[in-house]
């Protein structure tokens, strides 16, 4: 059984703690969303699902373009950025930082939480 208050803490230290981090989400691969952090006007549904639906096609794409296995899908705008990234088989990542972070720390961050979800998703 998924222990959701320990996510939800996680979710929150993560993006209160990690400069230039505005949001997190942790969704099911149907979309459903397990444990957020996400800003107000975001509507916690809707994100879940289409994060899914992102790594889902992320996946295809990777495969049919002989990529290999997916290590994430990121979405770059002029407000910054959202990272999608598997979670072991059960979830899916998302993490939302502003266009000032550094990518390089924002993915060893990202690698932290991730190392920190995985074994209570398995």
């Amino acid at each position: 059984m998924i222990n959701a208050s320990m996510l939800q803490d996680i979710l929150h230290n993560f993006v209160s703690s990690t400069a230039n981090i505005q949001g997190a989400a942790l969704v099911s691969p149907d979309g459903l969303a397990l444990a957020s952090v996400l800003p107000a006007e975001m509507d916690e549904d809707r994100t879940a699902a289409m994060s899914a639906a992102m790594l889902s096609l992320g996946e295809r794409i990777g495969n049919e373009l002989s990529r290999g296995i997916i290590e994430r899908i990121v979405v770059e705008g002029e407000k910054g950025y959202g990272i999608m990234v598997g979670c072991g088989p059960e979830a899916v990542l998302l993490i939302l930082s502003s266009s000032e972070v550094k990518q390089g720390l924002l993915f060893l961050e990202i690698k932290r939480i991730v190392a920190q979800i995985a074994p209570i998703m398995a």
